[in-house]
């Protein structure tokens, strides 16, 4: 994993947390959330404060996410809102930790000159038992304050200040008085620079998570599921229809389509589809030469191609799959006839733009594991544990790619892949009652590389 590390590709845009008053700082939150201290000198931590080397020198790299659920946080700066999210256990906790920051900048900004702000992402389920757990969880809300309890404090002066105007003897209560002003001295003028934190509560309706080996639940759609990553079967009994594992493709590809959740790369609107394809198969000629001892010299597309010559019959039925397809974008050939039983079929897919996206992308990224960038981008955690296994020719192939072609334009890259990111003020492939958005149908709605004819849905 060091070679990841050097080029930025694993612990990357962490916050260094060097000055002593920041350490303790970090040090009065920690220990008011854990009971724990770190006699680090310095260290990094990810948008939720936890740090990778405090973690091992505590022997617990969950030391702030007991149990995988009710993630507790310490923020030492707003710049920790674009720093990754590490050994993170549900895919929604950056996005509410992000969204919790940039709603409430200013006040975190004025808390977190003079103190460490600590709080926790809590939802009603404190354990996860069993599978259907999980389907408790359903809001979100998150829990702030300084180690100084500068918010509740603000709140408490906010309150007096109200009794202060309001009642009729308040200019006379020197108690009162008494007690405004010591309450002043911590929290500064509350009603120019009010310290409430706002918008703290996140529904939390699609999600992917850890626990259980990997599971996705998508409730929030017209046709709910949810779909293992290991056998169903170890799941038990779940509160929803339909339970899938990543080895129903056809049913996994029904749930997609009927709920409007993809669309083919082919037809997406200003994807450059042949380039995409054309990657995607470099990535599996990459893969296939790797675990044959073959030589790929530098990785170039010429020094590619030779290798898949070299190895002809013995390249895996992806690349075929691909390979089809991109004939018949780029020369006009037959139509290639790539069902979800094919093992192609879901590197011909991306999420359209909706609120679900990245979820889905990294659903997608589960299923086409060769394609290593997508992996990447959107599965770092699954990308990471394969990392481990892979020969080291391509570790370094995939390293360095990563480096030179996507490290430089994180932004041009995800838009080239997968689109612009949805608008805020668009509501996804839903109108907002709830009904699938129509939309007028192209020849590869009704005709086209995944099969049969594809009725129209009103």
């Amino acid at each position: 994993m060091r070679r990841l590390i050097e080029k930025g590709l694993m612990f990357g845009n962490l916050i260094p947390v060097e000055s002593p008053a920041l350490i303790e700082r970090y040090n009065r939150a920690l220990k008011a959330l854990t009971g724990k201290q770190t006699q680090l000198s310095d260290f990094h931590i990810d948008i939720s404060g936890y740090s990778p080397e405090i973690g091992d020198e505590l022997s617990d790299h969950l030391y702030l996410n007991a149990n995988g659920c009710n993630r507790q946080f310490i923020l030492l700066t707003t710049d920790q809102k674009t720093a990754p999210l590490l050994n993170a256990q549900f895919s929604t906790s950056r996005g509410i930790l992000t969204r919790f920051i940039e709603e409430n900048e200013a006040q975190l900004f004025t808390l977190t000159a003079r103190d460490a702000v600590a709080g926790e992402l809590e939802n009603t389920v404190y354990d996860l038992e069993s599978p259907a757990r999980l389907f408790d969880i359903r809001r979100i809300t998150v829990v702030a304050d300084t180690a100084g309890n500068h918010v509740a404090e603000g709140a408490r002066l906010s309150g007096l200040i109200d009794r202060f105007r309001t009642e009729e003897d308040g200019w006379w209560d020197d108690v009162l008085i008494a007690e405004m002003i010591e309450l002043a001295e911590k929290t500064g003028d509350v009603t120019r620079n009010p310290v409430a934190l706002k918008s703290t509560t996140f529904d939390q309706r699609n999600f992917w998570t850890a626990h259980f080996g990997g599971l996705y639940i998508f409730r929030d759609v017209e046709h709910p599921a949810a779909i293992a990553v290991g056998k169903k079967e170890a799941l038990g009994a779940l509160p929803i229809k339909y339970v899938f594992d990543l080895g129903d493709r056809n049913q996994i590809a029904k749930f997609l389509e009927i709920n409007d959740l993809v669309e083919p790369i082919v037809n997406a609107r200003g994807a450059d589809a042949a380039a995409i394809l054309r990657q995607k198969m470099d990535f599996i000629v990459v893969a296939a030469a790797a675990s044959l001892g073959l030589e790929i010299g530098h990785g170039a597309r010429r020094e590619l191609r030779q290798a898949a010559t070299a190895i002809g019959a013995r390249l895996p039925e992806e690349f075929h799959g691909l390979a089809a397809l991109l004939r018949w974008i780029e020369t006009g050939g037959s139509w290639p006839r790539i069902t979800s039983a094919h093992p192609a079929y879901f590197y011909t897919l991306r999420a359209r733009p909706h609120a679900d996206r990245d979820l889905v992308n990294m659903l997608l990224a589960e299923l086409s594991p060769l394609d290593v960038r997508q992996l990447f981008i959107c599965h770092k955690e699954l990308f990471y544990d394969l990392y481990r296994s892979w020969p080291e020719a391509k570790k370094a192939y995939v390293a360095d790619y990563l480096q030179r072609e996507y490290q430089i334009d994180k932004a041009g890259a995800r838009e080239a892949l997968f689109g612009p990111e949805p608008g805020m003020h668009e509501p996804g492939p839903w109108t907002r009652s709830g009904a699938p958005r129509t939309r007028e149908p192209d020849i590869l709605d009704i005709v086209g590389p995944w099969g049969a004819v594809r009725k129209e849905r009103r």
